[in-house]
């Protein structure tokens, strides 16, 4: 890692430590030739994986776009980013884990079922979208528990 201030490659790790989700880890690194401290941040790389459509097209799973569905659904709610964050790291890793691919539904079905849990409001939101809700009705039977 290269020092920002004076572009040293010679840095050293001050201090280490877990940040919340269990997926990252913070680093304090102090420049060698400079003194100037700064922090950096790992995170566990993720495997890629297929999403298969249902269409049946297919495309390499993309994150950033799962994560702006999501804060679409969570728009000007009061939530946790940093939870938000692990929920999503979670399911990445039930996803990716011994698997090449994962069908759109599945994927669209645990997000429901995650946001459920995590805040009501966004995970009306998110059903209406991937529900295609037309009308107010869609959303009460929706709730209701009336979807099919």
């Amino acid at each position: 890692m290269y020092c920002k201030k004076c572009k040293n490659l010679d840095t050293k790790v001050i201090d280490s430590r877990l940040v919340e989700d269990w997926t990252s880890i913070r680093r304090r690194r102090e420049c060698e030739k400079c003194g100037h401290r700064f922090t950096t941040y790992e995170k566990m790389e993720f495997v890629k994986f297929i999403v298969i459509k249902s269409d049946w097209r297919k495309e390499i799973y993309d994150k950033e776009k799962l994560e702006n569905s999501i804060l679409n659904a969570c728009n000007k709610r009061n939530i946790d980013f940093w939870k938000l964050e692990s929920m999503i790291s979670s399911l990445e890793n039930s996803w990716g884990s011994n698997k090449t691919w994962i069908t759109s539904k599945r994927i669209g079905k645990d997000i429901l079922n995650a946001l459920a849990k995590f805040d009501e409001v966004a995970y009306i939101r998110y059903a209406s979208v991937y529900h295609n809700f037309e009308t107010a009705k869609d959303f009460v039977d929706f709730i209701n528990g009336e979807e099919d």
